[in-house]
């Protein structure tokens, strides 16, 4: 059952839903205003009439039992009411299907611009007139009211704005002009109508705009228009350069791409190649490159290329730092597809590269395979002259040095090795990637000084390169060092929105778990996720920089001999060093859990 408030109100189940009378309808009004609450029935009586007759409460009770009927249909007799339910000494209407939460919802939304526009516009597509429009003068509805109105009216602008961020300027230009047609007190809409004439070639036009504003509020309103409206004139008469911002040179350029260039082919190979510098651009960016990235192998494997395929799959080469996958199905698909193309590659180049996305996106995995096709796409690599090539297999070749405790010298060669590589050839993600490595292996080893050291020139190389991901990992790294639950909640907070979900899901209690069992305190309980079998003491962690930790956590939390002798076995190859391989939390010396 679906229930309308944008217009007149409404019930659809399939079809519309007869209501009755226009106090049915009034009733069940207020019930959605008052958003899943239990409404008394004197209220009702109170709002339904400004001077209630005799029998009114009963005449509540006789709408309530009609509403039932018509949105219940298939109620059997004497059974509980599931949506229109009595609660004490009144009803409450237990919903979420209500046109208007729908729109609060897509009005809310947080998401790239591209994804963004298609939600406002379905949110605006909800309203059929005014809100609660046979109810504009009943007092409880006044606020509502009100409030839906001006989101609406916010969402109109954010639409504007948003085409603006596409590069879509014209596209802008009726709605806002209707817009402010309508609302001419909204100052925003003034300066983004200008703005949207300005970037379609409109500069008379836009400067046009802005003296109506300006005689409209004066006029209208006896204000003077504001600082932006004002500064917003000058910067078109002088055509300042933030007007027309990378958006729009963007959508240009691309512009000129789709008519220069018509293959399939090429179109498809390009766009590997701009997902994989989305992916270092930060959180929304990330999760863009994951979304879009297996759509582009199986759009070239639907072409029946397997050359297009191979380049497709090995031209992602961004590097990867943490060894649980974000998204194990399409981690699992992507190396599938790897395997199915590997065979019809002779030449070392591209086999290397279908090799080293094998090792990473098997990170986590039990199977020799994983560390085979690392193994086998470093040699080929370093029998090329391709430094990014050798970077790239690199990578996967420390993805797949979590097999059991004690590789973290291992993973530090590899680290120190990308990092020559990297400064040799400019290759400053990877010069990131051997920092981040080596801060893990310098923590494995308790030496904070070195890790100090990487953190600052990975957070240099960040700054200067517009990497905004590697402060999830240094002030992570910062929090371990400071050893508190505060500093562990500090660093959480950079995970919301990072678009690594494979690193964020469970492991802020994850750190808070191993503080408590470093300081002799019971383990919190907690939702741990994927943690949670390791933190109550359970065999056979997945490999992962998370290795050590999880089998500390093992010999802290059991009981049972024989997990405890199969825990001191696993941990023995690390005896000297510490669980903090991950260089984001630590549960101390590994030799204090072998004794």
């Amino acid at each position: 059952m679906e229930f309308g408030v944008l217009g007149p109100v409404v019930a659809r189940d399939g079809g519309p839903v007869d209501l009755k009378g226009r106090r049915h309808r009034a009733v069940l009004a207020r019930l959605i205003v008052a958003r899943g609450r239990v409404v008394p029935a004197s209220v009702l009586v109170d709002d339904l009439w400004a001077d209630p007759p005799d029998g009114a409460l009963s005449a509540v009770r006789t709408f309530v039992a009609a509403l039932r009927r018509a949105i219940e249909p298939d109620r059997a007799p004497r059974q509980p009411a599931r949506l229109l339910v009595t609660s004490g000494p009144g009803y409450a209407l237990k919903t979420d299907n209500v046109d208007a939460w729908r729109f609060e919802t897509s009005a809310r939304a947080s998401l790239p611009p591209e994804q963004l526009l298609p939600e406002l516009l379905a949110g605006l597509a909800l309203w059929r007139g005014p809100a609660y429009a046979e109810f504009v003068d009943e007092p409880w509805a006044s606020a509502e009211r009100a409030r839906l109105t001006e989101l609406r009216l916010q969402v109109v602008e954010r639409v504007a704005e948003t085409r603006l961020e596409l590069g879509r300027a014209a596209e802008a230009v009726p709605d806002l002009d209707a817009h402010v047609t309508e609302h001419p007190w909204r100052e925003d809409a003034w300066r983004l109508l200008a703005l949207a004439l300005y970037r379609s070639e409109r500069q008379g036009d836009a400067l046009a705009v802005l003296r109506r504003a300006r005689e409209t509020l004066v006029d209208q309103l006896g204000v003077d228009p504001g600082p932006a409206l004002s500064r917003l004139e000058g910067d078109i008469l002088n055509q300042a350069a933030h007007l027309t911002p990378t958006g729009t040179v963007w959508a240009e350029t691309t512009a000129a791409y789709d008519r220069a260039v018509g293959g399939t082919r090429a179109r498809i190979e390009s766009t590997v190649g701009l997902l994989r510098n989305l992916a270092v651009t930060g959180g929304g960016g990330l999760e863009a490159a994951r979304r879009h990235r297996l759509a582009a192998i199986s759009a070239a494997a639907e072409l029946g290329d397997p050359d297009l395929t191979a380049r497709v799959i090995g031209a992602y080469d961004v590097p990867a730092i943490w060894t649980r996958s974000d998204d194990e199905a399409q981690a699992a698909a992507i190396v599938a597809a790897a395997e199915r193309v590997l065979p019809t590659q002779d030449h070392a180049g591209p086999r290397a590269r279908l090799l080293a996305t094998i090792a990473l996106e098997s990170r986590g995995s039990r199977s020799p395979r994983a560390r085979e096709a690392a193994l086998e796409a470093e040699q080929l690599a370093r029998g090329l002259d391709d430094p990014a090539l050798l970077a790239f297999a690199l990578n996967g070749r420390f993805m797949q040095t979590c097999y059991r405790a004690g590789l973290a010298p291992e993973r530090d060669v590899i680290g120190a090795e990308l990092v020559t590589l990297a400064q040799r050839h400019n290759l400053f993600t990877y010069e990131v990637l051997g920092h981040l490595i080596r801060l893990q292996s310098a923590c494995a080893r308790a030496d904070h000084t070195a890790a100090d050291d990487h953190a600052a020139a990975a957070d240099a190389l960040a700054a200067r390169h517009e990497l905004p991901l590697v402060a999830v990992f240094t002030r992570w790294y910062a929090a371990l060092r400071d050893d508190t639950p505060e500093s562990y909640r500090a660093a959480a907070a950079l995970l919301d929105g990072a678009g690594m979900p494979g690193l964020s899901e469970g492991l802020l209690p994850l750190a808070l778990a191993a503080h408590a069992v470093r300081h002799d305190e019971p383990i919190p309980e907690a939702d741990y996720g994927p943690h949670a079998p390791w933190v109550y003491g359970s065999p056979d962690p997945p490999p992962g920089l998370l290795f050590e930790a999880y089998w500390a956590f093992t010999a802290h939390s059991t009981r049972d001999p024989e997990l405890l002798a199969r825990a001191r076995a696993a941990l023995a190859p690390a005896a000297g060093e510490h669980a903090a391989g991950s260089g984001l939390l630590t549960l101390g010396p590994i030799a204090g859990y072998l004794g």
